[in-house]
């Protein structure tokens, strides 16, 4: 065991040295957002009074009201919603499509098969009480190409009953790239080249802050995502936001609360000050979850384990996949990240049968905020090829103890 510790730290200080330049690159953009995040939190004139918590209707909840502008000029919005009342990514996803979709509409997801809770929430390949499907809205799907959004057969899906487009950024439970703004930016352009009154929305969950741009400056109409990933930088304790073009946010928070209500009612039902110190530091954070990512890909591929991205490329989320090929090590590399937590490190995880995904998953989630995944945690559905997906890390020293400590466990487990 001391030779596979000598030979581990060596490979970790071989990838550390490997991502210099990468690193230095996420820092500066790190510094650009934070810098657009400082200026926007002086201009809204942010104060202690914004942090104050309110009850019953809410009306007129000055620290509501001033965060969703500070979001929507965070992200380059007409408006935004931000609510602690959105319980997931999902469910902020969910609160867009059901607020602009009609039934007869068609939506089309170009950039093939979503992940696995927003398949439900479609309710098409895995029926769901309340699912889209239910309510009569079209759906239709563009496989990707080479793992790209293949922009001709895009233009021909889109016609004119196509009311929604959706976008998803990151790659899910798959080894396709992340999309970058540019790849929006090509996306954007086929959709409405198609259908210019088509809007287009992306699933922003894991992309918040890996450029100095949104995708709503790429073209986008409408974009949601998670307080709990990226945008809260691990300190927001729950909550989500849509953000966009106003009529289609307002849609949204219709949906959310009722119509007539919309936006103008919803407590702040945690300390306001945990979700505006948390969008402060999340480019910091980000960056962190960015480099641990890179450190990831640098290290895994010293020990022949297939990594996606390849450390090299260029990214448009956090999460890094890593090939482990067999149900045991996918096992043992989750339980050794577990192992690495500052929360339930004596827990083990196992796979279990979790809402809104078809096949059992197993999850290392040592994590201050449950199901935090800006929080550095693991996890993969229990299927081959027997991916893990990477993500997170509150700060790049701790992502680089769990990574060494993971990739000692499986070494020893080949040198076995």
């Amino acid at each position: 065991m001391t030779t596979i510790k000598r030979d581990i730290n060596k490979l970790k200080e071989e990838a550390l040295a490997a991502g210099a330049e990468q690193f230095a690159a996420i820092d500066r953009t790190a510094q650009a957002n934070t810098a657009k995040v400082l200026r926007v939190m002086q201009k809204h004139r942010v104060s202690a009074a914004h942090f104050n918590v309110s009850c019953g209707y809410a009306y007129d909840d000055l620290g509501r009201d001033t965060l969703d502008k500070v979001f929507a000029d965070v992200l380059g919005a007409e408006k935004a919603l931000v609510r602690t009342q959105f319980v997931s990514g999902t469910h902020a996803i969910a609160a867009a499509l059901f607020g602009i979709l009609r039934p007869g509409d068609e939506v089309v997801s170009v950039t093939g098969k979503p992940y696995d809770t927003l398949q439900t929430v479609l309710g098409y390949d895995h029926p769901a009480l309340g699912s889209l499907k239910e309510f009569g809205v079209n759906y239709d799907e563009v496989p990707l190409s080479d793992g790209k959004p293949d922009l001709a057969n895009i233009k021909n899906a889109v016609g004119a009953k196509t009311k929604l487009v959706m976008v998803q950024r990151s790659r899910g439970y798959s080894t396709r790239a992340a999309l970058t703004c540019a790849d929006i930016v090509d996306v954007c352009a086929a959709v409405k080249s198609a259908n210019p009154d088509c809007a287009v929305f992306v699933d922003n969950c894991y992309g918040e802050f890996t450029e100095e741009v949104e995708p709503l400056a790429a073209g986008a109409d409408i974009i949601a995502g998670s307080l709990i990933k990226n945008p809260g930088g691990g300190i927001a304790p729950t909550g989500g936001y849509v953000a966009g073009r106003a009529d289609l946010t307002d849609l949204a928070a219709a949906r959310l609360t009722c119509p007539g209500l919309g936006g103008e009612l919803g407590a702040s039902l945690c300390d306001n000050r945990l979700l505006y110190q948390g969008l402060f530091v999340a480019p910091h954070v980000v960056a962190g979850a960015l480099k641990g990512a890179v450190f990831a890909a640098e290290l895994f591929s010293r020990l022949n384990f297939e990594t996606f991205p390849k450390p090299q490329e260029k990214r448009g989320d956090i999460i890094q996949a890593l090939g482990l090929k067999t149900p045991e090590r996918l096992i043992k590399f989750c339980r050794a990240v577990q192992e690495m937590s500052p929360v339930d490190s004596f827990a083990a995880p196992e796979p279990w049968d979790m809402p809104g995904y078809a096949d059992k998953i197993i999850m290392a989630a040592g994590t201050f905020v449950q199901g935090a995944s800006i929080e550095l945690s693991a996890d993969a559905p229990l299927r081959p090829p027997y991916n893990v997906y990477l993500q997170g890390g509150l700060t790049f020293e701790h992502t680089v103890i769990a990574l060494t400590h993971a990739a000692e466990v499986l070494m020893a487990d080949t040198a076995d």
